[in-house]
């Protein structure tokens, strides 16, 4: 099973290891399904930015970047080179080891915190 490490730019969580997460799982699930709360207001199906992430290392373990996915990313608060969406982010591999900041759940409108 892949292990994904969630950081937080909110100072106020802690950082969170979730070392069951299986191949073909998008970085947004696996959050999810460990208690790890990461904003998706279109429901996790590439029709906003809510679900922006950094992936910090570990990138060659995720699907690539479509063109769709690209152009949300423009519209998310705070893009990155490293900025992906969590819902677009899947898993290709049992072994990965994934680092993935959450940037602040606060600035996004429909946040449910």
């Amino acid at each position: 099973m892949a292990t994904v490490h969630f950081k937080f730019e909110d100072t106020d969580l802690k950082p969170v290891t979730v070392e069951n997460v299986e191949e073909g799982f998008s970085i947004l699930e696996a959050a999810e399904d460990n208690g790890v709360h990461l904003s998706h207001n279109c429901g996790g199906v590439c029709a906003c930015s809510t679900c922006h992430v950094y992936i910090e290392s570990g990138e060659a373990f995720i699907e690539e970047i479509s063109d769709k996915e690209e152009d949300f990313i423009d519209r998310a608060i705070n893009p990155r080179l490293e900025s992906r969406l969590g819902c677009q982010s899947v898993i290709l591999d049992d072994k990965a080891v994934i680092e993935v900041t959450i940037p602040d759940q606060h600035q996004i409108i429909g946040h449910e915190h």
